[in-house]
């Protein structure tokens, strides 16, 4: 075993490198998961990436080797929208768990997934403990109306050891693109993905339609899943990897910008959306716009109800 061979393709500089077939990229992702290759081989790896960047095969392929190594929630036989939350708040407030909320509040069950990966950012995992919705230390399914909040390291501890990569070596990986598409639900789900960069959103785009997700993709807001609270971005749906667009991007910002928390913490952000949540404040209307898309993709989506009685409930306004 090892992965040097693998590396000897993709580490050959930008010019160089060769890019991997989807199964060589399986194989060798699947081994970093698994912890079996020494820190120096992750290292090689982590920084050869980045240098060469990821294809939509090889993306595939990392999909491929975590999605048999996670730790999946069990199907509900509804479907669950998946917010993928990594980058928190820096400048702006981190408004995702708003959209979980405001989701899980029509009657979706909702799945928020993430680990903090810079150390002074407000989360979306402290923000929603704050409105009273702890961390999971594991999977269950999920009721209609329901919202978890799932750490990485629940869902699959090798993944969580490469986000942690970047701590070390100061660079993102590919990890911290593939958290942002990876599907956590063993039944249907809606992956909401977001990026912060053009170039980004192509290699997801591709990465989408070779995996036939059912997706929604946008310019998040700092790399957060959910809209820009004060401009409206381009959002697309990906249905069995058929890409549909449903919003253009909106020309300037919003003829009212809504009145944002000045402070970007965990206590000042939860004030606010429980304040958007009782009706003392309007729903920002990009937000806004972004649920009314995800649940018509949601309900365009069939699937298989169940009775199951474990299910995780809904959850109660803040």
């Amino acid at each position: 075993m090892g992965i040097s061979q693998y590396i000897k393709v993709i580490g050959r500089g930008k010019d160089g490198a060769r890019s991997l077939t989807r199964e060589q990229a399986a194989d060798l992702f699947g081994q970093l998961l698994d912890g079996s290759v020494t820190d120096l081989e992750v290292g090689g790896f982590c920084l050869a990436m980045r240098i060469k960047g990821e294809t939509a095969e090889e993306m595939a392929g990392f999909l491929d080797a975590t999605h048999q190594r996670l730790h999946r929630l069990p199907d509900n036989g509804l479907t669950t929208v998946v917010l993928p939350s990594y980058n928190g708040a820096r400048k702006l407030p981190v408004l995702t768990p708003l959209l979980a909320l405001l989701l899980a509040r029509q009657g979706v069950p909702v799945l928020v997934h993430g680990t903090a990966t810079e150390d002074r950012h407000a989360t979306s995992e402290a923000v929603l403990a704050a409105l009273g919705t702890a961390a999971a230390h594991n999977v269950q399914p999920l009721a209609a109306g329901a919202l978890a909040v799932v750490p990485t390291e629940v869902l699959l501890p090798g993944l969580k050891r490469l986000l942690d990569v970047r701590r070390a070596v100061g660079l993102r990986n590919p990890a911290h693109s593939l958290v942002k598409l990876m599907n956590p639900c063993e039944g249907a789900a809606l992956i909401v993905g977001s990026y912060t960069h053009p170039e980004y959103a192509v290699s997801m785009a591709e990465t989408f339609a070779l995996t036939g997700a059912h997706a929604l993709l946008l310019r998040g807001t700092e790399g957060e899943p959910v809209a820009d609270a004060r401009r409206t971005p381009q959002m697309e749906a990906f249905r069995d990897g058929q890409r549909h667009l449903l919003q253009a991007t909106q020309d300037g910002p919003l003829a009212s910008l809504p009145e944002l928390p000045r402070e970007v913490d965990a206590a000042s952000t939860a004030a606010y959306i429980r304040s958007v949540l009782h009706g003392e404040r309007p729903v920002p209307a990009p937000i806004a716009l972004q649920v009314e898309h995800i649940l018509r993709e949601v309900r365009r989506q069939p699937t298989t109800q169940t009775n199951e009685t474990t299910a995780v409930p809904a959850v109660s306004p803040p």
